[in-house]
């Protein structure tokens, strides 16, 4: 019996425990429905009702990003060009423009030790706000590793496997995907080195044990064990690193080395399409409850989140014309939505991935050393920009002093320390509750609860003694981070 209809069965037994006579209208059953998730703290699905299938927005964009350009020869890439550096289907899924692409089996079968994760309404949360606002989060948490990044570390792990490559490379900030791919390569047999920011190695060491543990060689970047990581600590010793900085790193050993492939945990379109199950799952969840978002929001750092939470509502927006807004929530720190520039920039610091056509501070900008090592990326993803560029998103950037207040007020009324990176979508998702409180009128907010922070409470023991500060980027900062970038392309 799915859910669903057990949800069906409650509202009915409900009227009849009233006393009462079935609902006569479509009215009455609503209200009959609100009164019973009113008391409904979790919204669940059952395992069979997981979706079978991905959503890829490329199939229904109005405008397609322009193409991706080869480092070298400056000209539109072709799938053959990133069969070196990437697995065979995760490059087809790459240039795909099928609407729906099948979840395989046994990477169901993966997703079934955590997925479905509960849609959990922020009783909690509203209470505290006094806002008329409905607040629901998916609560990404729950996976193995605490965050959503099992979402594709499983298929990229699986579909390179089934390849026949022996050797994975990556790079992580917080710690987050690489202690994802991890496991996922423990799972399926494959060695993996990852390369992980400096500061946050610094700062997160738990990360970097959770990772040894699940059997991967961490390293910290940049590092001398490359010719990249040479080259960055030559011109700054005392580097703090940023994820530009770990990804040319872990490009290059996937380059030179046989049987070896590269793994990216953010802003390519496939990791894209892996982390849609988040929000078409929520789609089916909102559905028992009877509402739908006014607003969706996520943290951004590449778009990994973001897009998973907020690709399968964008689909609504663009074939029905839903009224749905969609915001990507950023570090002050690190703007490129909303302060950055469109242009062609490389994925790295040192120029060896695809030209990308994104909104960017330039890959050789270092961002501040706060908390949400997962933020600190130079630039967003070709779809997200492409929907940024064109009116569909909106993008908002948050102090680090503003997002861990969001953080510490949502664990102390849902009971979830959230990862610094989830704050800032809290953060956002507070100040439209509050803004409904002000208009007084009602509004159904959905964020994505990306990860915990049990792994993260130095974070949180630097906010409580006052040692945690606001970095502000300035205009000619970022400008003399992006000067060059229009010449890159051509």
């Amino acid at each position: 019996m799915s859910v669903q209809t057990i949800l069906q069965l409650s509202v009915r037994c409900a009227i009849l425990a009233a006393g009462s006579r079935p609902a006569r209208s479509a009215s009455e059953a609503k209200n009959v429905t609100n009164q019973i998730m009113k008391t409904t703290k979790k919204i669940l699905l059952a395992e069979s009702e997981m979706p079978t299938s991905w959503y890829n927005i490329a199939a229904d964009m109005p405008n397609k990003p322009q193409p991706m350009l080869h480092p070298a020869t400056k000209q539109p890439l072709k799938p053959e060009d990133m069969e070196g550096l990437f697995g065979k289907e995760l490059v087809k899924q790459e240039f795909s423009q099928e609407r729906f692409i099948e979840i395989p089996d046994e990477v169901r079968d993966l997703y079934r030790i955590y997925r479905p994760t509960p849609l959990v309404r922020a009783s909690g949360l509203e209470k505290a706000l006094d806002t008329p606002a409905k607040i629901y989060f998916k609560n990404e948490s729950v996976s193995p590793v605490g965050s959503h990044k099992l979402n594709s570390a499983i298929p990229q792990a699986y579909f390179n496997k089934i390849q026949g490559i022996k050797h994975i490379t990556t790079e992580t900030g917080a710690g987050q995907w690489g202690s994802a791919l991890s496991i996922a390569c423990q799972h399926f047999g494959l060695d993996l080195k990852v390369y992980m920011v400096r500061i946050s190695y610094e700062q997160k060491p738990y990360r970097k044990m959770v990772m040894q543990t699940y059997g991967a060689q961490v390293i910290p970047s940049p590092s001398d064990t490359t010719e990249a990581g040479r080259r960055i600590l030559a011109m700054h010793p005392d580097s703090p690193g940023s994820l530009g900085n770990a990804i040319s790193e872990a490009v290059e050993v996937a380059m030179t080395q046989p049987d070896t492939r590269y793994a990216l945990g953010s802003v390519l379109n496939h990791v894209s399409l892996h982390q849609t199950i988040i929000g078409l799952e929520a789609e089916k969840q909102l559905e028992m409850t009877g509402d739908y978002p006014d607003v969706v929001i996520g943290c951004f750092g590449g778009g990994s989140n973001f897009s998973g939470i907020s690709f399968p509502f964008l689909r609504h927006k663009f074939a029905e014309g839903k009224d749905i807004r969609i915001i990507a929530a950023e570090p002050a720190s690190c703007p490129k939505l909303t302060r950055g520039v469109f242009e062609y920039d490389y994925g790295d610091t040192v120029g060896m991935t695809p030209l990308l056509p994104m909104y960017t501070l330039g890959h050789d900008f270092t961002p501040a050393s706060i908390h949400a090592g997962g933020l600190r990326y130079h630039g967003a993803g070709t779809l997200v920009s492409q929907l940024r560029r064109d009116g569909f998103i909106e993008a908002r950037a948050i102090d680090q002093l503003d997002t861990f207040k969001a953080g510490v007020l949502f664990a102390r009324n849902e009971g979830i320390i959230p990862a610094p990176e989830s704050t800032h979508a809290i953060a956002v998702a507070i100040e439209e509750a509050l803004r409904a409180r002000e208009e007084g009128r009602e509004k159904v907010i959905l964020f994505n609860l990306s990860g915990h922070g049990l792994i993260d409470m130095a974070s949180y023991d630097k906010y409580f003694s006052g040692q945690l500060e606001n970095y502000q980027v300035s205009q000619q900062e970022i400008a003399q981070a992006v000067a060059g970038l229009d010449k890159l392309a051509r």
